[in-house]
């Protein structure tokens, strides 16, 4: 119980510093109690319909969302990270609990806590700002599942969301924090909504994230969904808690060009994605695919504008990343581009471009290390291509097996 009385001696405080006044810096744990280490984590995207039906939109009203995160480290205590970065207005949530994950939507008898936010159950997240829970005081185990329900009683209006999350959301009408089954929950959406992080306290002195950072291969597009098999998954199932993992890929992603379905560019959201997430040690990089095959053909409205790029500039905007990188000490990996002969966006010229961009990530020295997933991945007797086994099908997204190759390619020394 020590444990516990020091944690809420603390809470009020972390919320002022770390949530209600928008900086996500200040990490430190109650004294002698170690740092907040992140264990999961989901990159914001501004609401929209670009890519399919989901609830971002329309908001929520008198309704609970339920949504389920695998941990990727563990530690004595949680706590839960709440984005409203794209909204226009304060966004109140009325509740919130966090449990341990059952079957589907259900959670595990006796497991659920109430968050809170400043000691109060209820909370307006500003506009365009992140709030942090206080901790709960829910022991936890690398890869265990966590369930977070929130409960909205106001309009919310359109909610920061994540689009495409390879997992399932559950909604119920009205408050639904305290259920521990699934009858409610009879809505369920592919995307996730305003979750963006979760934390647990780890040991002190130690920082003990990594990122990946990238686009739809590194958010395990293709996948078996509800499976966790995306390549950040595997990752952490190598590293067994020794360090967190955070999956911060968006669909469509690009380093040089914002998208409305595609979120920011990658040098632009590199800082909120990595650099302010808790206690970061290493980021491993896997950017440009979408930059070279959306300036090549005419792919629709999510990908506007589609300038055509050179390995030159995306180099330039590699060397922006190791930077924002280096400028906080974190170690910066990079990622070769995977083999796409084949997709739909293939053309010889964007196969140049992956080339050059790929030698310079190997060669140049100036990323501190390097995972080499385009060798990784290619098919021995055609390097051009993704070997069959790990070809979810598009012949650009990895399979389930072509995703747990990805993660044994990274050394794990080079964390």
């Amino acid at each position: 119980m020590k444990l516990g009385r020091r944690l809420l001696a603390v809470a009020s405080a972390a919320v002022l510093t770390t949530g209600l006044l928008g900086a996500t810096t200040a990490e430190a744990a109650p004294a002698g109690l170690g740092l907040w280490t992140g264990t999961w984590a989901s990159s914001p995207q501004a609401p929209g319909t670009g890519l399919g039906e989901n609830w971002s939109v329309q908001g929520f009203a008198e309704q609970s969302v339920r949504q389920i995160a695998r941990l990727s480290a563990g530690g004595p205590a949680v706590r839960v990270r709440l984005a409203n970065t794209y909204g226009k207005a304060p966004l109140r949530v009325t509740g919130a609990t966090v449990a341990r994950s059952g079957e589907g939507a259900a959670v595990r008898e006796g497991t659920v806590r109430p968050l809170t936010f400043g000691l109060a159950r209820s909370v307006a997240i500003p506009a365009g700002g992140e709030i942090v829970s206080d901790p709960a005081l829910l022991p936890v185990s690398p890869l265990d599942r966590l369930t977070v329900t929130l409960y909205f009683a106001a309009p919310t209006g359109p909610v920061t969301f994540h689009a495409m999350t390879n997992a399932a959301s559950y909604r119920a009408q009205g408050d639904r924090t305290a259920d521990t089954g699934a009858a409610a929950f009879t809505d369920i959406s592919a995307s996730g909504y305003l979750l963006s992080g979760i934390d647990v306290l780890g040991p002190p002195l130690v920082r003990d994230t990594v990122v990946a950072f990238g686009d739809s291969i590194t958010e395990g597009y293709g996948s078996t969904v509800d499976e966790n098999r995306r390549y950040p998954d595997r990752l952490a199932e190598r590293l067994h808690g020794r360090f967190g993992v955070l999956n911060e890929g968006i669909g469509g992603n690009r380093v040089l060009n914002d998208s409305t379905c595609f979120g920011e560019k990658a040098t632009a959201r590199f800082e909120r994605d990595v650099v302010e997430r808790p206690d970061v040690r290493s980021v491993i990089v896997l950017e440009g695919i979408n930059d070279i095959g959306s300036s090549a053909t005419a792919i629709g409205d999510c990908f506007v504008p589609n300038p055509e790029v050179t390995a030159e500039q995306l180099i330039a905007g590699h060397r922006e990343l190791i930077k924002k990188a280096h400028a906080k000490g974190i170690k910066a990996i990079g990622a070769t581009l995977t083999p796409f002969v084949g997709a739909g966006y293939y053309t010889e010229r964007g196969e140049a471009v992956r080339k050059a961009l790929n030698e310079w990530i190997r060669t140049s020295g100036e990323y501190d290390a390097v995972a080499d997933y385009d060798r990784a991945l290619g098919d021995p007797a055609n390097p051009d291509r993704l070997l069959a086994a790990y070809d979810s099908g598009d012949h650009l997204h990895p399979s389930d097996a072509g995703y747990e190759a990805m993660a044994a390619a990274v050394r794990l020394a080079d964390l």
